[in-house]
């Protein structure tokens, strides 16, 4: 079974974790670097959740992923998609994506077996947008 969807908006990479104590705590707190992430995640997680069919259970075998971003087109930038070869890294983005749909359309992003992930600029017009498609056997 496959499920395909689209999550519009600006994507967004994983990011790193940094951790630190603060003064007088035992425990550290984990924060991500990149403070737009959960918007971006909470994005991608509420159109996997439109995209599920009723009575769905996510897939408990191994998925293959893939994802197309399309990000923000320069103006300069003439003609139509073209690949993007510059940041954000596409193994950040392709994390965000694998850590969003966790619990939702898989139980774990372990379970990602195959993934198959590009990068282009969006086309003059259109939004910016990730075209994610999860394909699992149970």
């Amino acid at each position: 079974m496959t499920l395909s969807f689209i999550a519009y908006g600006k994507p967004e990479p994983q990011g790193s974790a940094k951790a630190f104590v603060p003064k007088g705590w035992t425990r550290a707190v984990v924060t991500s670097d990149n403070p737009k992430n959960k918007g971006w995640r909470r994005t991608v997680g509420f159109a996997a959740l439109a995209a599920r069919p009723r009575g769905f259970a996510p897939f408990e075998g191994p998925v293959t992923l893939a994802v197309d971003f399309y990000l923000p087109r320069p103006k300069a930038l003439k003609g139509s998609s073209v690949l993007h070869a510059t940041r954000p890294d596409a193994d950040k983005l392709a994390r965000s994506i694998a850590d969003a749909l966790t619990s939702i359309l898989y139980v774990d992003d372990g379970q990602i077996a195959h993934l198959i992930v590009s990068k282009l600029y969006a086309d003059a017009g259109t939004e910016p947008r990730a075209e994610i498609s999860v394909t699992g056997t149970s």
